[in-house]
């Protein structure tokens, strides 16, 4: 009998220690001023304003992650994450109260991580190759927030590196009855697929994604619908790094007058000239067929630490659009009241703070 009793409370140690698990609160608030010129009127003139913002230069959320330890080098993980307004306190956005992450999933150091859910989807993965980390005025404005959503019904594998190669894939459901899409559900098939090499010196990486369009399953929208390809490079030269890249996107059968193509270029530089303040410069140029007409945004900004937590920031940014283009500092979708004039130009300036927790 005293043998059971000792085997069994070894057993239980023992599962205890295979279930030790960690749960972490965190978050970000992004806060401040913005000017921004350009901005159309009632009656055909343009005017200014200023406003309070939320999330110029990153995005204010909060979340929830974990993990439990279930023996074998094995994880169960999970993470739940929400965007807000930090100036209002309202949000989330779409998508409800976890718009960015829901997932839960395996993770093994030698085999990668497998999750399922809700998630941030694969095309932000330029994030690494924008000089300004696809701050509000970046990458994502040209293409009209094409490099934003997040995914839901989303099977996921992130690979562990293997000789500085890592490999990232998603798969998102429509969860129609139709597989791409029939405008039963809110959202259509999406899939990508990301390969990165690191090395001391320099970071290349190369993605593949689509998003179909939930009302018919087509790639039918260059701006929302479509396939994109991506190709980024980072060169790390001490406290500089160049950043360079190429995004294109391409649909079929869209709607008259709209572009079918569209090509992004850009290339920029961060100077961290302190341990604490970095400067950054980045050229933005956008091309667009069927008549939509290019456009460039030219920006410099940086950032100060305050603390390991707490950081001050600003950037100055202006888009010079061809007499055809209407494209805004902000990635507004065609006909948004806040685009130029054709053919006009739109400037801003914001500084605001950041802390993260």
């Amino acid at each position: 009998m005293k043998r059971l009793a000792m085997a069994s409370m070894l057993f239980a140690g023992a599962t205890a220690v295979h279930a030790q698990s960690s749960v972490t609160l965190y978050g970000r608030l992004d806060a401040g001023i913005e000017y921004m010129s350009g901005i159309p009127t009632s009656s055909g003139g343009t005017t200014s304003r200023w406003r309070a913002e939320s999330g110029d230069w990153g995005t204010s959320l909060w979340g929830l992650k974990g993990a439990e330890d279930i023996g074998g080098g094995n994880k169960v993980v999970f993470q739940l994450e929400g965007s807000f307004n930090t100036m209002t306190g309202a949000g989330p956005g779409g998508g409800g109260l976890f718009n960015r992450w829901a997932t839960v999933g395996f993770s093994n150091d030698a085999y990668g991580t497998f999750l399922l859910g809700r998630e941030i989807f694969i095309s932000n993965g330029l994030w690494d190759f924008d000089p300004f980390g696809q701050s509000d005025w970046s990458s994502a404005s040209l293409v009209r927030g094409r490099n934003w959503p997040a995914s839901s019904n989303n099977i996921s594998y992130q690979s562990p590196k293997f000789a500085g190669f890592d490999v990232y894939g998603q798969y998102a459901l429509s969860n129609a009855t139709n597989w791409n899409g029939n405008n039963t559900t809110a959202q259509g098939r999406e899939a990508g697929l990301q390969l990165t090499y690191t090395a001391a010196l320099f970071q290349v990486r190369g993605l593949y994604d689509e998003i179909r369009n939930p009302a018919n399953g087509g790639l039918n929208d260059a701006f929302q619908f479509s396939r994109e390809y991506f190709a980024g490079v980072n060169v790390f030269l001490g406290p500089v790094k160049l950043s360079a890249a190429y995004q294109t996107s391409h649909a079929s059968n869209v709607a008259a007058g709209a572009p079918s193509t569209t090509q992004q270029e850009w290339g920029g530089a961060t100077w961290q000239a302190t341990p604490a303040a970095a400067l950054i410069a980045a050229v933005y140029h956008m091309n667009a067929n069927n008549g939509a007409g290019n456009a460039t945004i030219y920006t410099i900004g940086g950032s100060y630490n305050l603390s390991k937590r707490t950081l001050l920031d600003i950037q100055a940014a202006t888009v010079r659009n061809s007499k055809a283009g209407t494209y805004s500092l902000e990635a507004n979708l065609p006909g948004n009241a806040d685009n130029p004039l054709a053919g006009h130009a739109q400037s801003g300036v914001y500084a605001g703070i950041q802390h993260s927790f």
